[in-house]
């Protein structure tokens, strides 16, 4: 049991520690590996809770995705971050007072739930029941109780996604774009011209 503990107390320092780092970097470059870190971390901690597959979940998606899609879009945009900083000063107070209460507010409901709420009576990580896989398992959750849930969080991924490429797209004079209209309404008798050509003649240039 030392070792797990170990191994849990270094993840969820790391995991700590590089979120800090997301917010405090200056540069946006750094910020995004630091969370690629934090991301790294904490799926260690789902592979000690005996959740493998939302360990390999948080890799693929937000690691292998979600967070090279931050880096290109940090770098692409040609975002002036020294009039972003220069307000940071004068909002610090008031973001200090709303990051403490969120605090004290994860610190309160992680208490009650520990003494006397539905992880009273844990003692180790959730045993597999039926036989079923751990994938299996979350998805009999996600598709019956939370489909819904999972549709909307699905609609907001592609509005995100909608987004982020209205952000990126520049409209530049002089490139030939695709015509989606005009292909579709095209028919045969304008794409195709059947010509009757005789032997040993071969084509009019």
């Amino acid at each position: 049991m030392i070792l797990p503990a170990i191994a849990f107390y270094l993840l969820a320092a790391i995991t700590i520690g590089a979120g800090l780092a997301v917010i405090s970097a200056r540069n946006p470059v750094h910020s995004v590996l630091f969370l690629i870190t934090a991301f790294f971390s904490a799926a260690g901690l789902f592979v000690l809770l005996g959740a493998e597959f939302l360990a390999m979940i948080l890799v693929v998606v937000y690691v292998g995705a979600v967070a090279v899609l931050f880096l290109f879009v940090v770098m692409m945009l040609d975002v002036d971050f020294t009039a972003l900083r220069q307000g940071f000063a004068r909002y610090m107070p008031l973001g200090g007072v709303v990051a403490g209460v969120l605090a004290i507010e994860m610190v309160v409901v992680a208490l009650s739930v520990a003494g006397g709420g539905a992880a009273a009576g844990s003692t180790g990580a959730m045993s597999r029941s039926g036989g079923a896989t751990n994938a299996e398992a979350i998805g009999r959750v996600l598709y019956t109780d939370y489909v819904y849930l999972f549709q909307a969080a699905g609609m907001v991924l592609l509005v995100a996604m909608i987004g982020a490429i209205v952000l990126t797209l520049k409209h530049r004079e002089g490139i030939r774009r695709q015509a989606v209209a005009a292909q579709v309404a095209r028919t045969p008798a304008k794409g195709v011209r059947i010509v009757s050509i005789k032997p040993g003649e071969g084509l009019a240039p």
